[in-house]
C-alpha cells in the first residue's frame, strides 16, 4: 500500500511540476519565462530555435536530487550543442523519478538562423516511462519553436511541445501538449525582462515573468514569477572564464521551497553570453 501511495503521488504531482522539468537553474530562476531568450544549451528543451544564436560549442548539466525534499521527484538533464555553417545541432537527455516510477528521454535538435534575425528549430524526443510491476512504454514526439529579433532590443519567441499529440499506450494526453509564447526586452545592456504565456491543454493558462540583471559582467541576479500554479523564484549566475554556474530557488504554494543548480561550459570563449551573442549577430 505504501508503494502504491508513493506511485500515485509521483504521477499526480508529475503533471503539476511540468514547468520544473524544463531545465536549467537559470531558466527556473526566471520562472521559465525565457521562451524569447533561449540562448544557452538548455534551449534544446525550452525552445530549440534559440540554439542557432550561439556560434560556439556548449555543454550543460543540471541536476535536482530532491525537489521539495522528495528524492522520488529527482530529475537530471544534460545537453550538448555544436554549431555548423548549415545550422546548429544539439543532443540531450533527461531522467526523472525513482526505482518504482521512472521517466527518461533523449532528444536530438536542430536550429537554423536566417540573416541572424529569424530562428527556427525542432527537437525529436524519444520518451520512455517505466512503472515497477506494470511494465514500460515509449513514444516519439516533436517539439518546434521560433524566435525573431523584432528590434535590436526586443525579441519574440514561441514553442510547442508534442506537436504530433503522442501518448503512451492506448491512453490519450499522457504526454502534455504545451503552447508557449512571449517576449524578451533588453531594457539596458545589463538588464533583461521576459514575459511569457504558457497553455497546456486541459489546464489553465499560466502567465510568467522574469528579470535578469548583471550588476557586473560576471555576476547575474535573477527573479521570476508565475501563476497557475503560483510560483516565486530567484537565483544567481556566476560566469568565470568559460564556466557558468547557475543557482535557483523557488516556492510552490502547496509544496514549499526548493533549490536547483546547474553548470554550463562554453568552449573557446571567455566573454559573457550577452556579449558573445551581440558579437555574433553583428558579423556578416
Amino acid at each position: 500500500m505504501h508503494l502504491l501511495l508513493r506511485l500515485l503521488y509521483i504521477v499526480s504531482f508529475g503533471c503539476t511540476l511540468n514547468a520544473q522539468l524544463n531545465p536549467g537553474a537559470r531558466q527556473i530562476s526566471m520562472a521559465n519565462s525565457d521562451v524569447a531568450l533561449s540562448n544557452d544549451v538548455f534551449a534544446l528543451f525550452n525552445n530549440p530555435a534559440g540554439l542557432s544564436q550561439m556560434n560556439w560549442r556548449e555543454v550543460g548539466v543540471y541536476y535536482s536530487p530532491a525537489p521539495y525534499g522528495f528524492t522520488e521527484l529527482a530529475n537530471g538533464f544534460a545537453a550538448f550543442h555544436e554549431p555548423f555553417e548549415f545550422g546548429s545541432l544539439a543532443a540531450g537527455g533527461m531522467t526523472y523519478g525513482f526505482d518504482v516510477y521512472r521517466e527518461s528521454k533523449i532528444l536530438l535538435g536542430y536550429s537554423y538562423s536566417y540573416v541572424k534575425k529569424f530562428f527556427i528549430g525542432a527537437a525529436i524526443n524519444y520518451h520512455t516511462i517505466s512503472i515497477k510491476n506494470y511494465g514500460s512504454d515509449g513514444s516519439f514526439y516533436v517539439n518546434v519553436g521560433g524566435l525573431a529579433y523584432l528590434t535590436e532590443s526586443i525579441r519574440w519567441g514561441f514553442y510547442v511541445h508534442n506537436v504530433n499529440r503522442a501518448s503512451f499506450g492506448n491512453y490519450s494526453d499522457q504526454i502534455p501538449i504545451v503552447f508557449n509564447t512571449g517576449f524578451n526586452y533588453e531594457i539596458l545592456e545589463s538588464f533583461n525582462f521576459n514575459f511569457a504565456v504558457e497553455k497546456e491543454l486541459k489546464l489553465k493558462t499560466s502567465l510568467r515573468g522574469g528579470i535578469e540583471y548583471f550588476p557586473i559582467d560576471y555576476l547575474a541576479l535573477r527573479i521570476g514569477f508565475a501563476n497557475e500554479p503560483n510560483i516565486y523564484s530567484a537565483g544567481i549566475g556566476i560566469i568565470y572564464s568559460f564556466i557558468n554556474f547557475d543557482y535557483a530557488v523557488f516556492t510552490h504554494n502547496d509544496l514549499g521551497l526548493t533549490h536547483q543548480a546547474g553548470i554550463i561550459i562554453s568552449f573557446d570563449v571567455e566573454e559573457t553570453r550577452s556579449k558573445r551573442i551581440k558579437k555574433f549577430l553583428s558579423t556578416d
